[in-house]
């Protein structure tokens, strides 16, 4: 599964001017992995990018109804202290998932990074959002990286259009 599989990583914040030409340029990206025969998309439920990825995947899902959404929690509890907004978007978006699979009971120190190597070692493909070379995003990117998967960046777009 490995093979046709696609994982997300980026940043929690995106300066909400950036967010429709990150949508737009994501569903590219992903529209394109689809046209290579990756059918299975891995999203961690977080709230930024991840959200942003889950739902490009879903609308992709109605014109390639093979195409599945996996959501991976690191924890429970992962939406603990969100607002009650970005609470109901992630309810929105399990309810419409392929699958969700939390790989613990409770929030530990490194289980987000638990969550990221399992979609990485699970992935071919890894899309990002990466904008910094320090923290989660960076770390899973160099992992993806060292593990051989494909890292298509949806930041090095606003390089090259600027």
């Amino acid at each position: 599964m490995k093979n046709i599989s696609c994982c997300f990583t980026g940043h929690r914040e995106i300066n909400p001017e950036d967010v429709p030409f990150v949508a737009e340029k994501l569903s590219e990206e992903i529209l394109k992995c689809i046209e290579n025969g990756i059918r299975r998309f891995y999203a961690g439920g977080a709230i930024g990018f991840d959200t942003l990825a889950a739902r490009c995947v879903l609308a992709l899902k109605e014109e390639y109804p093979d195409t599945e959404l996996h959501i991976i929690m690191p924890c429970e509890n992962q939406t603990r202290g969100w607002s009650e907004e970005n609470k109901a978007a992630h309810s929105d978006i399990l309810s419409k998932a392929d699958e969700v699979k939390c790989l613990s009971d409770n929030y530990y120190t490194g289980c987000m990074q638990a969550r990221n190597r399992y979609m990485v070692e699970n992935s071919s493909v890894c899309i990002s959002y990466l904008t910094k070379t320090a923290g989660g995003s960076a770390y899973t990117v160099n992992y993806a990286r060292k593990s051989g998967l494909e890292i298509i960046n949806i930041a090095d777009y606003f390089q090259a259009s600027n």
